[in-house]
């Protein structure tokens, strides 16, 4: 009768009890290591996450241009990078603020949520803050009075000048005058003296004729404020005929443009 191999040979191999622990040592040295490298790499994947949503929540958020109203300044296909630190970033789910770097002031290019639908984000001009008395004269802008030389606003159709029920809100903030007494029937190119009540803003769009702007819907809560752009990071021109124009018609010479 033939003799089984006792467990210390192997087809006439004699492995010792140190063999065996060595081997069972390699086998668990390798299957830890695979586990340890998989573990690292899924902290560094949620560390990244974490750090991705602090950047985005508090200090800088992407903003992508999609309408015309603030041209020539910012075009459509314009990405811009938000600075959310400035006027102080919102804590999510609550109403508490990051304490402000700087006021919004007048001039600023901002970013806020629509006092109509918080869901859309828009960026205007910032041309008045609470105490200022504003009013448009043949498309002319006045600030405590005064006419303001803006250089970066334009006009595609300064003839017309059309009357919008929208425009009725108005009223309830006209300065007191003799001509509000009488009568007050503003239109797009044409309105004021309105005061700009306390924690809220006057906003415009720097395409005067083509914006949907505080002439419209009326002033923009303090609250609303998301942040102020302060560079493009990317452009192209689009072009519905081509597929790839976000890769085929960069506007190189606006990458890195600063927003004043």
């Amino acid at each position: 009768m033939t003799a089984s191999p006792s467990p210390e040979q192997d087809n006439g191999v004699r492995i010792t009890p140190e063999q065996r622990v060595d081997a069972l040592r390699h086998v668990n040295r390798r299957r830890s290591w695979g586990l340890g490298f998989l573990w690292e790499w899924t902290k560094i994947f949620w560390i990244s996450v974490a750090l991705f949503l602090v950047l985005r929540t508090f200090i800088v958020e992407a903003f992508k241009i999609p309408s015309g109203s603030m041209e020539r300044t910012l075009l459509v296909g314009d990405f811009l990078l938000v600075n959310k630190l400035a006027y102080g970033a919102e804590i999510p789910f609550t109403q508490v603020r990051l304490p402000k770097l700087q006021e919004p002031r007048r001039g600023d290019v901002i970013v806020f949520e629509s006092p109509e639908d918080v869901t859309k984000t828009y960026v205007k001009r910032l041309v008045g803050v609470p105490g200022d008395t504003l009013e448009m004269k043949n498309g002319l802008l006045l600030r405590n009075h005064e006419r303001l030389a803006e250089g970066y606003a334009s006009h595609s159709a300064p003839d017309i000048d059309p009357v919008e029920e929208r425009f009725r809100w108005q009223r309830d903030y006209v300065a007191t005058t003799a001509n509000a007494a009488i009568g007050y029937y503003p239109s797009r190119n044409n309105w004021g003296p309105l005061v700009v009540p306390e924690k809220n803003y006057f906003v415009l769009g720097d395409n005067r004729d083509n914006s949907s702007d505080s002439r419209y819907w009326g002033f923009v809560a303090d609250s609303l404020v998301k942040g102020r752009p302060f560079v493009v990071y990317y452009s192209y021109a689009p072009d519905s005929a081509e597929g790839f124009a976000w890769l085929t018609r960069i506007r190189w010479s606006r990458l890195g443009e600063r927003i004043r």
